[in-house]
């Protein structure tokens, strides 16, 4: 269990951010297509998770471009936004902002991501979403980064998870 904030004020997670250095735990997301995929759907490729608690707030749709257009100048590296936004909603996302490098998942059939991601959201007014955090795998699904961001509206460290997937 982490203590985070949402606009200064206390909130807590529940489970643990993977270590660096461990294996991810596996999940079993959905993409836009109403399709179900798992880290194996994803082999031999860099992945950066970038888990917010949902992409029509301000700093989620943020990150979501600033990491697309990141992820455009690299090879080999695939990211994978995670919420808990209904897959229609994440595609409608997407599309309008024209984000061809993210590929978004949801987390509404699959609770238990966020628990064993150390990012489910326990109180608070944002209760059952995902706290924003950002996870770098390399191609064997081993951590190489992991960031719970302290503050959820304010942004990620990209630099930082940037260079670890280089």
């Amino acid at each position: 269990m982490a203590l985070i904030t949402f606009k200064g004020n206390p909130i807590q997670t529940s489970g643990e951010l993977p270590d660096e250095g461990a294996t991810a735990p596996d999940f079993k997301l959905t993409k836009t297509d109403l399709s179900d995929v798992s880290l194996k759907d994803f082999a031999g490729k860099k992945k950066i998770l970038n888990i917010t608690p949902s992409l029509d707030t301000g700093v989620c749709a943020t990150s979501a471009q600033k990491f697309n257009e990141a992820v455009s100048k690299l090879t080999g590296v695939v990211l994978l936004n995670v919420s808990a936004d209904l897959p229609f909603a994440a595609g409608r996302f997407c599309e309008s902002h024209h984000l061809q490098n993210v590929v978004a998942l949801s987390t509404f059939r699959a609770p238990d991501f966020a628990k064993a991601y150390g990012v489910r959201i326990a109180d608070g007014p944002l209760a059952g979403l995902t706290a924003r955090a950002v996870v770098v795998l390399d191609a064997q699904n081993k951590v190489l980064h992991a960031e719970l961001v302290p503050e959820i509206a304010q942004e990620p460290d990209y630099a930082a998870a940037l260079a670890a997937v280089r």
